[in-house]
């Protein structure tokens, strides 16, 4: 046999190897961009069922809002003497409630936020709502956010203790803390305890009460809607109608709050 004729079978069998290996690097490509295809498809329901859950754009909570020095307000009145110690163990403003909660939401779903049978714990935590009308001080009822609210006595005053059901922000005492207790890690803004509250907030009304609004976060000048202010982990929010502005107040949160 010719040395030609004793190299054909040897390169047959590499042709053969050569194209089994094509057809390998086939397969495994495909089976790539099948499981990458999928991977896409399992993130983008998922991104889906987190905005159908959260109501809207998946926000980082704990944004950071937009501040001013408090010096850009000029000559400041001063912040009155904190009343007594209501049943949460901070301060119930010496003054009406701000409106009542008998126009606020029935258990119906609110901007994305729930009423649930019971409180949710999953993300906890609390903010401090301070409202001045014309320079004089105006409390935040209890039960906001909680339908059918029943109250409890206490030596300092009433706590709601049950109802029909909790929104995921909602009110204990008429001591200005805000109760965030939601299912979801979310960013929730004053404009949604308002709108739980069934009042109007924006940058020339809080409630019933009109007028120019001027919004102070931690002691800083809040820029912006105070609709967009975001109820943090311990916020100190303080809303002032008209004139005259008055220094920040400040609480001490309880342990536990």
């Amino acid at each position: 046999m010719s040395k030609s004729n004793q190299e054909r079978p040897q390169r047959a069998r590499e042709k053969i190897a050569q194209q089994r290996a094509a057809e390998a690097r086939r397969k495994r490509r495909r089976l790539w961009l099948a499981v990458t295809g999928a991977a896409i498809i399992v993130i983008a329901a998922a991104v889906g069922i987190t905005l159908a859950v959260t109501g809207g754009s998946p926000k980082a909570a704990g944004a950071a809002p937009t501040l001013a020095p408090l010096s850009t307000l000029g000559s400041l009145a001063p912040a009155p003497s904190p009343g007594a110690p209501g049943s949460e163990g901070v301060p119930v403003p010496a003054g009406p409630a701000l409106a009542s909660t008998a126009t606020a939401a029935t258990g119906q779903p609110v901007n994305g936020i729930s009423c649930q049978a019971n409180e949710q714990t999953l993300f906890h935590i609390h903010a401090h709502l301070t409202i001045f009308v014309n320079g004089s001080p105006r409390q935040v009822p209890a039960g906001i956010g909680i339908p059918g609210a029943q109250a409890t006595s206490t030596p300092n005053g009433p706590f709601i203790q049950s109802g029909t059901c909790f929104y995921w922000l909602h009110t204990h005492a008429p001591d200005g803390i805000i109760h965030i207790e939601s299912p979801v890690q979310r960013t929730f803004t004053l404009g949604d305890f308002f709108d739980i509250w069934g009042q109007p907030l924006g940058a020339d009304r809080a409630g019933p009460a009109t007028g120019p609004v001027t919004a102070l976060y931690n002691g800083q000048v809040y820029q912006g809607n105070p609709r967009d202010i975001p109820l943090n982990a311990h916020a100190q929010i303080q809303l002032q109608v008209g004139r005259p502005l008055v220094a920040p107040e400040q609480i001490t949160f309880p342990n536990g709050l």
